[in-house]
Parts: structure tokens; sequence; C-alpha cells
């Protein structure tokens, strides 16, 4: 099933987002990460819309979502914009699928509104995740290193393998097409604000962080946190405190998997995903 396209002014700034599955059916929000885009779910959304209506917003600065000139690429703006988002469609109870950033405006949402949100999803991210982990570091360098335009897709294809080595071929074709578009003169430049998500990041979202550790004392939904069995971002022993912490939590392990989760190894993301929300949204 294709999706629909669909723009909606929030907060100032034109959004974008996808949707697939019967507009009568349960709802699923599914939010990117830091580098990602709305298509990045279309492999989980093409099985998840058989049962539910699923929504992939591109987060501000991302895809066909207007960029900030102000640059405010920080988890609270994030959050407005799905409040916004949410009051637009009319949605009272959903479910929320996260990956990374997406996943921390996933805690986030679902501590604020206990009453909207009746099951929660989170890849790759946990407390401490983006400040102190080996894969936070990372990821601060490869925003630096980031260059600012190719010359041709075969150096964006060159760029997504050097960082991403264990990609798939499916996911990295959706990289080339959804993260560059064409340049006046020539070449391939960003669809998104790079240089402006690497700037909010390395400022480490200084005085609008969100402590996760209480977002996670705070969730009053069941919880499946997911981990890429070779992540260098989210560790076992936080998925191990988070559990013990909130008895609503429980979490697993994605096989031959990293930070990318639902990249490296989807048909084992979606079966997990698709098992948990089954059971609870209707």
């Amino acid at each position: 099933m294709k999706p629909t396209s669909h723009l909606v002014s929030l907060n100032g700034l034109v959004h974008h987002y996808l949707e697939w599955g019967d507009a009568e059916a349960p709802a699923v929000l599914l939010l990117h990460g830091l580098r990602s885009y709305a298509q990045t779910w279309e492999p989980v959304a093409e099985v998840l819309s058989r049962t539910h209506r699923v929504i992939a917003p591109d987060f501000r600065g991302r895809g066909d979502s207007a960029w900030d000139p102000e640059r405010q690429y920080f988890t609270g703006a994030y959050l407005g914009d799905v409040e916004g988002l949410v009051a637009h469609l009319g949605l009272t109870r959903f479910g929320i699928v996260g990956h990374s950033m997406g996943g921390t405006v996933g805690y986030a949402y679902a501590a604020r509104h206990p009453g909207q949100v009746e099951a929660l999803v989170v890849e790759d991210i946990g407390p401490g995740s983006s400040t102190e982990t080996e894969g936070a570091d990372r990821i601060l360098r490869e925003l630096a290193a980031t260059p600012d335009g190719f010359a041709s897709l075969d150096e964006v294809r060159a760029y997504w393998r050097r960082i991403r080595p264990d990609i798939t071929e499916d996911a990295l074709a959706s990289r080339i097409e959804h993260t560059v578009r064409s340049r006046a003169g020539g070449g391939w430049e960003w669809k998104s604000d790079m240089a402006g998500i690497a700037e909010a990041r390395r400022g480490g979202d200084p005085g609008r962080s969100v402590d996760l550790w209480a977002c996670v004392a705070a969730l009053r939904c069941p919880t499946l946190v997911l981990r890429g069995a070779r992540s260098d971002f989210l560790p076992v022993d936080t998925c191990v405190r988070m559990a013990e912490r909130q008895p609503l939590l429980r979490w697993a392990e994605i096989d031959d998997a990293g930070h990318y989760a639902h990249d490296d190894n989807p048909a084992e993301f979606v079966e997990h995903v698709t098992d948990f929300l089954t059971g609870i949204t209707r």
C-alpha cells in the first residue's frame, strides 16, 4: 500500500507527514531519528498498515518539512510539533514507535500525555544514550564531518556506506532517494538542514533537555524497548535498569543489528513491533 502525503502548518512551520492504512483503524505514530525522514519507516508501515492507521511525520528541518530559521532543533520543539499534529489529526488514543531522537520524543510525549498513549515502542535509546555512550561520541564526530553536498549520487552512496557499513541495500537506496536533492548548478545537496541539526546537537540541547529517567518513571502504558544487539548507543545495563524501575517496560534485542535496528534487520524488528502492538491497540 502506497502512503498518502500531507502538508500541515504547525507552530509556524509547514510540516509533512505520510499516512498508510484505514483511517478508522487504531492509530500509530512513527517518529524517526536525528538524520532520518518519514520514508525510513516504509518497510514497517507496509506491515503495520494491515491492522493500523500509520502516520509518519518528517520532523522540522528534515525530509519535506520546512527548515526552522531559528534552528530550534530540540526535544521541546519536536514535542510541540507532535502535539500539534495529534490535535490536527484529532487523535485521542494511539501508539508511538520512535527511533533514537524519535524515541526520546516518544518517552517525553507518553510521560506528558499518559491518557493518550496506549502503547510505546522505543528503538535503541534510553537515559544517557545521547551524552554518555560511545555512540553519542561517534554521532558528534560524524556530524562534524558532514559534507555540504555531493558531486554525484555515487558520492552519496559512498558517504552513507562509510558511516553505516552494515546498512542493507534497500535501506541504502532509501537514504539515497530521500536525503538529498539536485542542486542548482549541478550536484546534490541535503534535503535536511544538516548544518542546523549539527549545530543544535553540538550544543547538547542546553536548557531544553528532557530527564529520560523521570519520563520512564512516569510511563503509564505498556512499553517495549528494542535494542540493536550491536548497538554502541543503548547499553544493556540501561535496558536492565529501566525494566527494574518501570514495571510496564520490557526490552528485547534485535539480532544482527546496530543503532538502526529497523534498517539492519527489518523482519525481526517488524515482528517484535507488530506482536506487541497487536496485543494492545485495538
